[in-house]
């Protein structure tokens, strides 16, 4: 009898028969909170695996330029922005227009970031609004006599050029055209 209560197959016949009808629910609910769980671990299986994938093809100046807004909206001093040589690009760029109060890098290789300081004027965020314009789907390009002011003039559109990043102010008075990255005003 102690042999045929150690196999598994048995333990649950036995314990079917002693426990009777409520020993049974007790096993069926165990029984579905394993087929839980066993499905959460698929599911993030699955979501660490699209993130993997996913993760390597976002577009990090929308990213940037979404941090800076909620930034804002908060009226958060600093933020820290993972590093790329364009990204630090537009941020000098919106430092240089005076949107920022200042830009500069941090760490070294793996780990280096971008630290841009916001600037507030009376409380009020100096940058009101942000839009990415050229898109991974959709470029835009533009000769400098078909780059159009931002809001009047109050606002700046940053262009790729062949001579680096740029304002579009500064473009038209280069002539020179290029990739309409991101208007900012």
């Amino acid at each position: 009898m102690q042999n045929l209560i150690k196999h598994p197959k048995n333990q649950l016949e036995l314990s079917g028969a002693v426990l009777g009808a409520e020993g049974k629910e007790h096993i069926c609910e165990i029984l579905d909170y394993a087929e839980f769980v066993l499905e959460k671990w698929r599911i993030k299986v699955l979501y660490l695996e699209l993130k993997k994938v996913v993760g390597k093809n976002m577009d990090t100046i929308s990213n940037m330029l979404t941090q800076i807004r909620n930034a804002q909206m908060v009226k958060k001093e600093t933020i820290i922005v993972p590093f790329s040589a364009l990204k630090y690009n537009i941020a000098e760029v919106l430092e240089k227009a005076k949107f920022v109060k200042k830009v500069g890098k941090r760490g070294r290789k793996e780990k280096k970031v971008i630290e841009i300081t916001l600037k507030y004027e009376s409380g009020l965020s100096v940058i009101s609004g942000l839009k990415k314009i050229s898109k991974g789907g959709q470029r835009v390009y533009n000769k400098y006599s078909d780059i159009k002011k931002v809001k009047g003039g109050y606002g700046i559109a940053i262009i790729s050029t062949s001579k680096g990043l740029m304002t579009d102010q500064e473009a038209r008075k280069q002539k020179i055209g290029g990739e309409v990255i991101c208007q900012v005003w």
